[in-house]
């Protein structure tokens, strides 16, 4: 599964590809985007998705905290204060996109400052079931300092119902996440997006994936409405029914 992952540069050249398509996809109304790298990420890896959101009218936003080295409870207080930043500058709510483990940050900043948040959205991210079943715990365990199953609470809570609308973005091609650690209990505001034979690497560029995060972001503030798996990408996406299957 780890040796699939290099077609995610597959996934990024289809994304290139097909940019006019993609660029027919919900246009933004301005609010701002906080964009968070996955564990061991940089804000080079969610450029092209900040470059895409920005095209589309979004006020994409860096996380500007270098290489994501982990820790849930080490990052809480300076992705809060990114957060504030934001969210004072533009007046705004603020939606999230977490990459992985950037997706857990993304619902743990949801629970601490529902008030600035607007929508989560998540891509391949270990919140929920059995977080050790991820081919990164050891390494994620060392450098971070925590174990993953530190801090129960907050991880239970994280894994529960949100107080803002998310949608969570998988595949259970990832060679990376357990599929079934991404999955959230859907709800009238919340859902959960199979994209077929993503790679966890190539989640942030791959153009289906692209499209659905646009078309989430694109709701109006404190709506929400089940995504329309029709589109361009139609053949992309699994049904819904199969996200709560194992």
């Amino acid at each position: 599964m780890l040796l699939a992952e290099a077609r995610g540069l597959f996934e990024f050249n289809a994304s290139l590809l097909l940019s006019p398509l993609l660029m027919r996809a919900p246009k933004g109304d301005g609010h701002p985007v906080l964009a968070l790298p996955g564990f061991l990420a940089s804000d080079l890896s969610m450029a092209p998705m900040r470059r895409y959101l920005s095209e589309l009218g979004y006020e994409a936003h860096a996380w500007r905290m270098g290489r994501n080295l982990g820790g849930l409870e080490r990052m809480r207080e300076a992705l809060r204060t990114r957060l504030a930043e934001i969210h004072a500058a533009s007046g705004r709510k603020v939606s999230l996109v977490g990459w992985s483990l950037g997706g857990v940050y993304a619902r743990d900043l949801a629970l601490c400052a529902p008030d600035m948040v607007r929508y989560v959205v998540t891509l391949g991210s270990p919140f929920a079931n059995d977080v050790r079943a991820t081919n990164a715990t050891r390494l994620y365990e060392a450098l971070s300092g925590e174990r993953v199953e530190d801090f129960a609470e907050a991880r239970e809570a994280i894994a529960g119902e949100l107080p803002v609308p998310a949608t969570s973005i998988y595949s259970r091609a990832d060679g990376v996440v357990n599929w079934r650690t991404c999955l959230l209990h859907p709800s009238d505001r919340a859902e959960n997006i199979e994209v077929h034979l993503a790679s966890h690497i190539g989640l942030g560029v791959n153009p289906a994936v692209l499209w659905a995060v646009a078309d989430r972001l694109a709701q109006p503030e404190g709506q929400f409405w089940p995504f329309d798996r029709a589109g361009p990408f139609a053949i992309a996406y699994a049904p819904p029914e199969r996200a709560v299957s194992a």
